[in-house]
Order: structure tokens, then C-alpha cells, then sequence
């Protein structure tokens, strides 16, 4: 039993049995949706969500928010498409996507460490300042004929998977050991759990700030290159709203808006589970004016499930580590009574 306890804590664990019963209720109504093809296109189709996702669980854990990612995804797809179809070769154009989220992230990341101006002003001046820039870059049109070898991409598969899908399975799997299995990866918890203590400890509080900002702009144009590759466009409105999709696909995750609780595997897990919401809706043939307003509330309705279930495992160890404390103490006054 208390192993059991232990391993239900997790909160990563969690979130996979809400999702597969999540996938369970609407099977049981659609048959469709839990069919092969279903799950592997709806695993594909949150890889976009998932790498923004990771890197926005940096930020957060440091107690901040970035909601500048929308936009940087914007620009990003934009320098993407444009340099695409002028010709240039995949090596320049994957550096010169990335640099712009770094300089995006850089600028933040400035702002707010050294500027000590809040995240969320920062980030929503960025917002609009990247917007704006994107839409005088493509004089607000649309970004077309995407050279097909580039959209072919999207459809190359090893051992059944497909490239975006690797791609974010890479990611997740290289920041959890970074965040996990090295000092500098622990710092962003420690900042985000009590900057003022981290801080007295000598930890480079402004270093990790910044850091953790360019990790947010630079997964968000790895998921702008992986938008162009899919959808094999760019629309001037690319990436408007998306960061409220990714900072409620974090906290689904598990990734507190306090800072220094969560995990990139947690936050990874609420892209796909925010996804799966979102798709549910057409299985179970519901008119699409609904979908917002039903996306929410199952999204309040998981989140707090999940907390509640949390609370419940919490309490039920507490319970187990008195008894076990009463038995120890019991056991000492019976052997202090026989001597």
C-alpha cells in the first residue's frame, strides 16, 4: 500500500490515467477515437503544442510567465516561410529560425532580470512588438508555395513514428535529464521555489532568468518550423492565441504558476491531454460553437479532478506515516515495559 501511494503521487502519473479515461468515456460513445490512426494523428497534431509546452515550463518554474510565445511562433514560421520559398538551404534556414527565437528570448530575459520589469508586462509588450514585426516582414499576407520537399518532411516516419512527433519526444527527453541530472538544470527550481533564498546561496538568479526565457522563444520556433512543415503555409495571424494554450497546457501538466513545482514530462503530458480535449469534441459530434466553451469546462473539470485526487493521495500518506509512527511507539513503550 504505501508503494502504491508513492507511485499514485506522481503527478505525471496522474495525468496518464485521467487520459486514458478520458480516452475510455469517449471511446465508449465514438468508437472512432481510440482507434490506431486516431491516437497516432492526435499524438502527431500536439507536437506543435507539446515543444512550446516544454519550453514554457522553464519560465514558469522560475515563477514567471511567457506569453510572448504566440507571437514568437509567428515570426518564426514567418522568417521560415520566407526564407523557403526564396531557396536557401535547410542549413541556413534552421540557425537563422533559431537565432530569432534566441534573440526574442534575450530580450525578455533582459528585461525582466535586469529591468526587474514583471514577466507578464515584458512578455505582453514583446507580444505586440513581434506581431507587429512579423506582419511589416510579410506586409501582411499570407506565406505559400512551400517548397514540397520541405512539407514532404512532415510525413517521414521511423519505426512508425513520425519526424515531428521524434522531434518533441528528443526535446522532452534532453531538458527532463538537463532540468533533472545537472546543477545548473536544478538552479530553475531553486529560483523558482524562493529567488530571495537562491540568491543568499549564490546561485545566478539573473543567468537563469534569461535562460529560461530564450528556452521559451527557441521551443517556440522549433515549433514554428514544425507548423510550416505541417500545414505547408503561414498565415498572418500564425501563432495569435497560442500562448494560452500552452501556459494552460503546462498547468494541466502540472507545472505550478508559483514556480518550482513541475516537470517538462508533466507539461509535455497536458499538451497531449489539451489536445485530445480539443479533438474530442468533433468525435462526439458536437457543433463547433460549443467547442470553446466545453474545452474549458473540461479543462477546469481536470484540473480540478486531478487536484482533488492529489489531495486525497496526500492525505491518505500522512495517514500511513502515523500509523506507522503510533506503531513505532508503541513497539518502543512494550520493550521499555518488559526491561
Amino acid at each position: 500500500m504505501p508503494f502504491l501511494i508513492r507511485v499514485l503521487k506522481a503527478r505525471e502519473l496522474s495525468i496518464v490515467l485521467f487520459l486514458a479515461g478520458f480516452f475510455i468515456l469517449v471511446g465508449s460513445i465514438n468508437k472512432e477515437f481510440i482507434t490506431g490512426d486516431t491516437i497516432a494523428l492526435l499524438i502527431k497534431s500536439s507536437a506543435i503544442l507539446l515543444v512550446m509546452a516544454i519550453g514554457q515550463s522553464f519560465v514558469l518554474l522560475t515563477a514567471n510567465i511567457d506569453v510572448s510565445v504566440g507571437s514568437t511562433m509567428g515570426l518564426s514560421a514567418a522568417v521560415t516561410g520566407v526564407l523557403l520559398t526564396d531557396g536557401y538551404s535547410l542549413w541556413l534556414i534552421v540557425p537563422a529560425v533559431l537565432l530569432t527565437g534566441v534573440i526574442v528570448g534575450l530580450l525578455n530575459g533582459l528585461g525582466i532580470a535586469y529591468g526587474k520589469i514583471p514577466s507578464i508586462i515584458m512578455t505582453l509588450g514583446m507580444l505586440g512588438i513581434i506581431r507587429g514585426t512579423m506582419l511589416l516582414f510579410t506586409e501582411g499576407m499570407w506565406i505559400e508555395d512551400i517548397p514540397n520537399f520541405y512539407k514532404e518532411l512532415s510525413g517521414a516516419a521511423l519505426l512508425g513514428i513520425s519526424l515531428p512527433v521524434w522531434i518533441a519526444i528528443v526535446l522532452v527527453v534532453v531538458c527532463h535529464l538537463y532540468i533533472t541530472r545537472t546543477k545548473s538544470g536544478c538552479c530553475f527550481y531553486a529560483v523558482g521555489d524562493n529567488e530571495e533564498g537562491a540568491v543568499s546561496v549564490g546561485l545566478p538568479v539573473k543567468r537563469v532568468l534569461v535562460l529560461s526565457f530564450i528556452f521559451s522563444s527557441v521551443s517556440a520556433s522549433i515549433a514554428a518550423l514544425l507548423f510550416v512543415m505541417n500545414i505547408g503555409f503561414v498565415p498572418n495571424q500564425t501563432g495569435s492565441g497560442m500562448e494560452l494554450q500552452v501556459i494552460a497546457a503546462a498547468v494541466l501538466g502540472g507545472v505550478s504558476l508559483t514556480g518550482g513545482i513541475g516537470s517538462v514530462i508533466g507539461a509535455g503530458l497536458g499538451a497531449v491531454f489539451f489536445t485530445v480535449i480539443s479533438n474530442s469534441l468533433v468525435y462526439l459530434k458536437i457543433p463547433a460553437y460549443y467547442n470553446d466553451a466545453i474545452s474549458g469546462f473540461l479543462l477546469l473539470a481536470i484540473v480540478v479532478g486531478d487536484s482533488q485526487f492529489q489531495t486525497y493521495i496526500r492525505k491518505q500518506s500522512a495517514r500511513i506515516i502515523r500509523n506507522g509512527q503510533k506503531g513505532e511507539n508503541k513497539g518502543e513503550r512494550q520493550t521499555t515495559t518488559i526491561t
